[in-house]
């Protein structure tokens, strides 16, 4: 290899591609010197010293490189853990500003700074290279691409929650499942278009690594929580064309009229605690990239995953805000779902909502107007945080999942609660200026139980996990409903099915903003396995040939019917206000008698009738949609005979939605009563009469 050497420039951090070369820099405070490592074909390595350092950032241009261009660091400094650096030039690096990886670690021990047959374990030091078991970073020539994003507004918003693999893997028609082309496909996007959602959330597929633990069992990442590379997407789900499969697939998406939303796990790497692998930022410089306890040698561990990246130094602060911004411009995405949030906000004093990571991003114009949802806790102190986070960002409202399952399980008392999920979890949100759309309700998620066996289980079943069953939540607010998992009993199925369309129609009837799991809507079990992060494989992969069709079309329906009424899709709201232009309040609360809730019945702990009139809120400006008025009654228990409050005046109640029957026909009801059915959900809308 014959190369030329200048200083270049530390302006833009990777590997740049120029006209006559590529400019390659990279952060270490406290490194003594950097070496660019250069493969050749034959994986013949090349050292160079990069020659320049400005502002902990080292750099150089080498002319007669260019895309296509394998190369890795080696950085140079003092390995005292102690003093918190870890520097061993022995271990090959990835560039966190890596495009694109080769591949993935392959476990050996050499991956490891120490000796791990030491008695001092990582106080020792390893000699051995670790070059032969790294994948390398490679120069891509990654440029903004303009984006035709369908835009949807938050109040009109439905996000889907998929994963790569499993939505593809058990689809007899698709080529290349498990990739982001066959994600893409017409038969995926077919079904998403028709199911109406606007918006899918896919688990990371930034470059993660498979941990050693689960390697060594058989075992891997599923899900991706172990994230290694921050601009690159994971190689297995490439298949051949680099890395601009993943911009056509989002081409497709948009296309199509759905965005794509990525969850991103900025709030810790893959390299564990003091006992993990160097593989990347360890290597580069421990103590910057990591916070770390007053003795060194630890990391905190607010991640419950061994390490905790240190968004407070202003440096991984801007790799996190290049990796967005790459990920918007570059690769075209629409939005992210940020895992363990409250990480981010961490400083010193603790959980900010005004923290450095939240001024970064509220001040950037890259991320003015995509969606940014925060997965609101961590295991660390003051960890919970649902409703603390500053607008604009969305939350996943887990008090909306538990209290919509203890509700419709008929826990006692919960009548208030749900009350409070049906009108957009005000108790949460509603302050400095947020709306309903911040809550990000949902049912379900991939950390825990699909709907279908949140109705047929009621404990976890995770002893495939190979961790004897003390992963995963043990409190799953789940009913097998007299039978424990599958059945051939009708009874038990008709009722769990039942159970299953309430719910989901209580999640598209309540003011926030949806979210549905992916195979929910198509009947999609995991055998009671409520943390599937390790299992690629059928439990996880929804399997197209056995599908719930009458469910999925119940769904479709739902969708269609939020859509159709703007009162089900408010961003303000609902606390029962008298609205100026007809001073008529905007929200009422009946009892089945025709009555309105009284406090005594709010208190009442056998209440399991609950019906909401909703109106437009007494704030919607005049440029808004308007509609009159929707009556839900909401059913956990045996049938009842209620009687309908009074239509606006000149309208009649139409009876759109009987949960409880799956062939139910839209009619006017002109009695002044009707009967509920048990477990099931009714929707009265409001027309004129004829």
């Amino acid at each position: 290899m014959s190369f030329e050497l200048s200083a270049g420039d530390a302006v833009t951090l990777g590997a740049t591609v120029k006209e006559d070369g590529v400019n390659f820099a990279v952060f270490s405070e406290h490194a003594t010197a950097m070496h660019l490592c250069l493969f050749d074909d034959a994986g013949a390595e090349r050292r160079i010293a990069l020659p320049e350092c400005h502002g902990g950032i080292w750099h150089g241009h080498v002319a007669g490189v260019g895309p296509g261009q394998h190369y890795g660091y080696r950085a140079h400094g003092p390995y005292r853990p102690d003093e918190g650096h870890r520097f061993n030039a022995n271990k090959l690096l990835m560039d966190p500003y890596a495009r694109r990886l080769t591949g993935h670690p392959v476990w050996d021990d050499a991956l490891f700074g120490f000796d791990v047959s030491a008695d001092a374990m990582d106080l020792s030091f390893d000699t051995r290279d670790s070059a032969r078991h790294m994948p390398r970073s490679v120069v891509e020539d990654a440029r903004p691409a303009p984006a035709a994003r369908p835009g949807a507004r938050l109040e009109d918003s439905i996000i889907y929650e998929g994963h790569v693999r499993g939505l593809t893997c058990g689809h007899p028609g698709i080529d290349r499942p498990g990739s982001f082309l066959s994600l893409a496909s017409d038969p995926i996007l077919e079904h998403l278009t028709n199911l109406g959602v606007t918006a899918i959330e896919l688990l990371p597929v930034h470059a993660f690594i498979n941990d050693r633990f689960l390697v060594d069992k058989g075992l891997t990442n599923y899900w991706g929580y172990q994230s290694i590379g921050f601009h690159a997407p994971d190689p297995r789900y490439l298949s051949g064309g680099g890395i601009a499969e993943f911009r056509e697939m989002v081409d497709r998406f948009h296309a199509a009229g759905i965005e794509v939303l990525l969850d991103v796990v900025y709030n810790h790497t893959g390299e564990g605690d003091q006992l993990g692998p160097t593989l990347c930022f360890r290597g580069l410089d421990n103590a910057s990239y990591y916070r770390l306890e007053p003795d060194k040698r630890y990391y905190v561990n607010d991640t419950g995953t061994g390490n905790t990246l240190d968004l407070s130094h202003p440096m991984v602060l801007r790799l996190v805000m290049d990796s967005m911004r790459y990920w918007i411009e570059v690769m075209g995405v629409d939005g992210f779902r940020f895992d363990l949030a409250t990480t981010l906000g961490r400083t010193p004093r603790g959980f900010e909502r005004h923290g450095p990571f939240f001024q970064a991003v509220l001040q950037d114009p890259v991320l003015a107007g995509v969606k940014l949802i925060a997965e609101p806790w961590d295991i660390g102190y003051g960890g919970y945080q649902l409703g603390a986070f500053p607008p604009p960002f969305l939350e996943w409202n887990d008090k909306f999942r538990d209290g919509v399952r203890r509700f419709w399980r008929g826990d006692a008392g919960r009548a208030p609660d749900f009350a409070d999920r049906l009108t957009g979890s005000a108790t949460q949100f509603d302050h400095s200026g947020r709306q309903s759309t911040a809550s990000v309700n949902l049912l379900t998620a991939h950390d825990g139980m699909p709907l279908q066996d949140v109705v047929s289980y009621g404990r976890k079943h995770n002893e495939a996990n190979g961790e004897d069953g003390r992963d995963g939540h043990s409190e799953n607010f789940s009913d097998n409903m007299g039978h424990e998992g599958a059945t051939e009993d009708p009874t038990i199925n008709e009722a769990r099915a039942r159970r299953k369309r309430a719910m989901m129609a209580t999640l598209l009837l309540s003011q926030g903003t949806p979210m549905i799991l992916a195979g929910d809507e198509l009947g999609h079990s995991q055998g009671g396995n409520n943390n599937a992060y390790n299992q690629d494989n059928p439990t996880s992969w929804i399997d197209w040939t056995d599908i719930d069709q009458d469910f999925l079309a119940f769904t479709q329906r739902m969708i269609a019917l939020r859509k159709a009424h703007p009162v089900l899709r408010q961003k303000l709201f609902l606390h029962s206000r008298e609205r100026l232009a007809d001073g008529v309040e905007d929200l009422f609360w009946w009892r089945e008698d025709g009555s309105s809730m009284t406090t005594l019945d709010w208190h009442d702990p056998t209440r399991i009738i609950l019906a909401a009139e909703k109106r437009m809120a007494a704030e919607t400006p005049d440029y808004s949609a308007h509609e009159h008025a929707i009556l839900l009654v909401f059913n956990a228990g045996e049938g009842a005979d209620f009687i309908l409050p009074p239509a606006p005046e000149g309208r009649l109640w139409c009876h759109e939605i009987e949960t409880a029957d799956v062939g139910h026909m839209r009619r006017l009801v002109r009695q002044d009563s009707i009967a509920i059915p048990k477990q099931s959900v009714s929707v009265f809308v409001a027309e004129e009469a004829e």
